[in-house]
């Protein structure tokens, strides 16, 4: 780990490496990617064939990516239903498998995420660079709410000690031994989500505990969208006194492929050598220059991995794109992650963001908690105006007259969506020691 202009890169000959050198080693990577799949992955190699590539030559380089299929969630959920436990998509002999991961199944069967030692190796290179962007280093004692398993996030706990931070783990649901950990460890650092990081600001004040006090010097927040929204990320520092960085992955690709630096531009890419990205129209597919100000859908390739390599795998996560080298010294992509498109409503012809709601509503404390619920009453993306929202008064708050009114103008005014905002009292929302759910469809309501 290596001291760069105003801050530490962990893998400076990666991160600060000038664009054109890395393409030109991505592109032999994936030559060599691609013939490793077509000759071990039944599930790659039927779906190349079926889309008029007879074999590895016959799909280019990787100027010619765009003309390949997607993979989607459901096709490797499919895959593994049909050739259990880890699908046909997997290239790599069971022997060779020393890690396996799941999801958590809330929305259908877990599915399996196996790794070899070079693909667990290549997820905790990734993720070193990506958490020692958002401020973790050797020697800072840190404490995470992260679980060992059975999901992915528990490779950033591997991640952590090959930084060489001072790993204090407590996991998810314990906030009482966490705030003890705070109180009597001291850590500098957190790592948790950001929706945990408000949860935990209301659990100390609620106890006479004030978490400016605690000497908390960052925060880093990953698992959901919501570290880089400005209002919702301020109200965080402003109830620690820390700055917060956020970082971001994929379970299918690699725990974390993101992390943001101290200047707080956007998450830096992290993935180098390891794994390709492309930015497409989340509704045609169509392809997306990665230019200055760009948005659109996340897709990702795999480089060099074994066991079940992803090719262009949409994420689902809708971002807007910066290439400008930071001042921290990386040359990478920066990206900030508007939402997830799968979470997404559609009113009247424009993309609502959750996310988007929550950082507007925050700009009204200390009125409001910051907490609200989004409720459809249709089923399905696509709702008619004004769309039900539930907003949670601050602690001791009374409704002024006007606050519902003037929510839902910002939001209007923002946003370009009519809603009809509900006050509620505080606490009155669900909490998470985790990621707290934005939106719940109340179909009983039209």
């Amino acid at each position: 780990m290596t001291e760069q202009r105003s801050g530490f890169i962990f893998r400076p000959e990666v991160e600060t490496r000038a664009p054109a050198e890395q393409n030109a080693r991505d592109r032999a990577a994936y030559r060599r990617q691609i013939a490793y799949l077509v000759e071990h992955s039944p599930f790659h190699r039927a779906k190349l064939r079926a889309a008029g590539f007879a074999g590895a030559d016959a799909a280019g380089d990787l100027e010619r990516i765009t003309q390949l299929p997607f993979t989607e969630k459901d096709e490797i959920r499919a895959s593994q239903a049909a050739s259990p436990p880890f699908g046909d998509h997997c290239a790599a002999a069971p022997d060779q498998i020393v890690r396996v991961y799941s999801t958590s199944g809330t929305t259908g069967e877990p599915c399996y995420m196996p790794l070899t030692a070079k693909d667990l190796a290549m997820w905790i290179e990734i993720s070193s660079r990506s958490y020692t962007a958002t401020g973790l280093r050797r020697g800072l004692r840190m404490v995470s709410t992260y679980n060992a398993g059975p999901f992915v996030a528990g490779a950033a706990i591997d991640a952590f000690g090959n930084i060489g931070a001072c790993h204090i783990p407590v996991g998810t649901g314990n906030t009482e031994r966490l705030a003890k950990a705070l109180q009597l460890i001291r850590p500098e650092a957190l790592v948790c989500t950001p929706s945990y990081a408000q949860y935990l600001g209301e659990w100390l004040r609620g106890r006479g505990i004030d978490p400016a006090g605690l000497g908390l010097k960052r925060i880093s927040v990953a698992g959901e969208p919501g570290g880089g929204e400005p209002a919702f990320r301020a109200a965080i520092e402003a109830t620690f006194g820390a700055k917060v960085c956020e970082a971001m992955g994929i379970g299918d690709v690699a725990i974390s492929l993101w992390g943001e630096c101290e200047h707080q531009q956007g998450m830096h890419f992290c993935g180098g050598d390891f794994v390709h990205v492309e930015l497409v129209d989340p509704v045609s597919g169509e392809a997306l220059a990665l230019e200055e100000g760009a948005e659109g859908e996340l897709v990702y390739t795999a480089l060099q991995r074994e066991a079940a390599p992803p090719l262009r795998f949409r994420s689902r996560d809708h971002v807007v794109i910066w290439t400008a080298p930071c001042a921290c010294g990386r040359r990478t992509l920066r990206t900030r992650c508007i939402g997830r498109t799968d979470d997404m409503l559609i009113v009247r012809g424009v993309n609502l963001f959750p996310t988007a709601i929550r950082d507007v509503v925050a700009g009204f404390r200390p009125a409001v908690s910051g907490a609200l619920l989004i409720k459809p009453t249709a089923a399905g993306t696509r709702q008619e105006p004004p769309v039900p929202v539930d907003v949670e008064l601050a602690e001791g708050g009374v409704a002024q007259a006007d606050l519902a009114e003037r929510i839902e103008a910002a939001i209007r005014a923002k946003l370009v969506v009519t809603t009809r905002v509900n006050l509620v009292p505080f606490a009155s929302l669900p909490r998470s020691e985790y990621k707290t759910k934005l939106v719940k469809p109340n179909l009983d309501k039209h």
